[in-house]
């Protein structure tokens, strides 16, 4: 601020003094005399001033003629690149002009202005990486691809370039949705650049949206290696893609390899659900049953899942519904107070028929946290209580609106998908799906208070489409399909858990 004040001011002084000089010289009536050995010289004022500009302008070729001869000496001398570097200053200063003047123009905006100047600067510089890189991106801002891309080409030719160009390439495929090319460009680039965080993730990303699992693996071991990716995150990311290719692996058909990638992708990662599962049942395969409930009951102590319990029950599918709750209980015991550890047990009494039992295991969840599955428990409770229908059916009602709780849903897009997956259909984002509740949308619902009281109307008196049955959300298939089951409880399950 100082500064820019001191330079107003000299400017304001250098004015008012060219000022009142030339005011003085029109004012004075004599001139100028200039006296030289015997020769005299009368000069008006306004000659004064022209012989003055024009003695500036002597002593300006004087010293560049002086420069000039003192580039021809030194080349007389034996410096053979002296008067090339002479002239060569004048290129390089008005090139450099010109490229900056590109620069600004690329900084505002401005593509064609800014790919004139390259090229201009492009005749005095020999820089082709700079002005060729303005250029291209000149060229993208206008929409000009084709000269972006000739422009790119002409990068990979020089050593120093290459890099610059084959990645410029990448992202122009990436940008029209060409997968396969920009894949194989990104690897070419990552093995010029390997440190190259912004090339990591696309490779990464593209190899992972392609299923190539083990080149994923590859890349994120050189994330790791090159100190781009923390410990921790490289070792749940890693346990997601062994996960991914012991699913792929298991699909064409070799289930031994599949289950040992699941058991490394579970020991990478214990709290990942989807490796818990497919762990313990490779480790069920193998007649680790005591191995595969271990296993479970750590990542439900970490993260309860309703895949996580069917797993647990797939232990002992046979076993009857006493001996069942009795397992489960131990499954739930560390983390006993959780919205997933109660709905479970409470399913499990409903299935033993102790409905007073599975009233007391669900407690005050349908009013603290009132899910589609807590409430839909609860019209099965009343039910197998012998509750009026119009109770039963105004549980189902209010699960019909209320929240699914907790889904696979991105963390980018918030797209909510029915199974877990390495990558979100959506958003096609890597690692990016986690077991929440999504957001709370307003469902649409015309004239909903007008119907209520048709809904929960006795059954005699509804419409007989409106009796459906319902089937427990995320509810594993607990009975046992050998075991001859009461009336009574054979007709509770068959209304309301089919």
């Amino acid at each position: 601020m100082l500064w820019s004040l001191i330079k107003i001011i000299f400017f304001v002084a250098l004015v008012a003094a060219m000022t009142w000089g030339a005011g003085y010289l029109l004012e004075s009536d004599g001139g100028i005399r200039v006296a030289v050995a015997s020769v005299e010289f009368n000069l008006s004022p306004l000659k004064a001033v022209m012989a003055l500009l024009v003695l500036v302008l002597v002593i300006w070729l004087l010293l560049k003629l002086a420069s000039l001869m003192v580039a021809v000496l030194k080349f007389i001398s034996g410096d053979e690149t002296a008067i090339s570097r002479y002239f060569d200053r004048n290129r390089e200063r008005r090139g450099y002009e010109a490229l900056s003047e590109a620069l600004l123009a690329l900084a505002s905006g401005e593509g064609r202005m800014a790919m004139t100047k390259a090229a201009r600067a492009n005749k005095f510089l020999d820089r082709p990486g700079l002005t060729n890189l303005v250029t291209a991106q000149a060229a993208e801002m206008v929409g000009d691809t084709a000269r972006a891309e000739k422009v790119y080409k002409a990068l990979l030719q020089d050593e120093k370039t290459r890099f610059v160009g084959v990645r410029g390439l990448m992202k122009q495929q990436l940008s029209v949705g060409n997968t396969e090319t920009a894949m194989r460009l990104a690897e070419k680039a990552f093995a010029l650049k390997p440190r190259h965080v912004e090339t990591q993730d696309a490779l990464l990303q593209l190899q992972a949206g392609s299923g190539d699992w083990a080149g994923a693996r590859a890349t994120l071991g050189a994330k790791l290696k090159h100190g781009a990716l923390p410990r921790d995150v490289h070792k749940r990311r890693d346990a997601v893609l062994a996960l991914s290719l012991a699913q792929t692996v298991q699909g064409n058909g070799n289930e031994n390899q599949a289950r040992d990638v699941a058991i490394e992708a579970n020991l990478k990662s214990p709290h990942l659900v989807p490796a818990a599962v497919m762990a313990a049942r490779a480790l069920v395969a193998r007649s680790k049953g005591r191995a595969a409930a271990k296993l479970l009951k750590k990542a439900w102590a970490e993260a309860p899942h309703p895949d996580l319990a069917a797993a647990f029950a797939e232990i002992h599918a046979n076993e009857d519904a006493a001996t069942r709750l009795k397992r489960f209980a131990e499954l739930t015991k560390p983390n006993p107070d959780h919205a997933q550890s109660r709905m479970l047990l409470s399913e499990l009494q409903i299935a033993a028929e102790d409905f007073p039992a599975a009233r007391r295991a669900l407690g005050d969840l349908v009013e603290k946290d009132p899910t589609a599955r807590a409430l839909t428990l609860m019209a099965a409770i009343e039910r197998g209580e012998g509750a009026d229908e119009a109770v039963v059916r105004g549980w189902l009602t209010k699960a019909l609106s209320a929240s699914r709780g907790p889904q696979w849903v991105c963390d980018n897009c918030h797209t909510v998908q029915g199974e877990w997956a390495p990558v979100c259909a959506n958003c096609a984002g890597f690692d990016t799906l986690s077991w929440t509740a999504p957001r709370v949308r307003e469902v649409a619902m015309p004239a909903s208070t007008e119907m209520l009281p048709l809904i929960v109307a006795p059954v005699n008196s509804a419409p007989a489409e409106l009796v459906e049955e319902v089937k427990l959300p995320h509810a594993p298939d607990y009975a046992d399909p050998e075991e001859e089951v009461t009336p009574r409880r054979g007709q509770v399950l068959e209304q309301v858990v089919k």
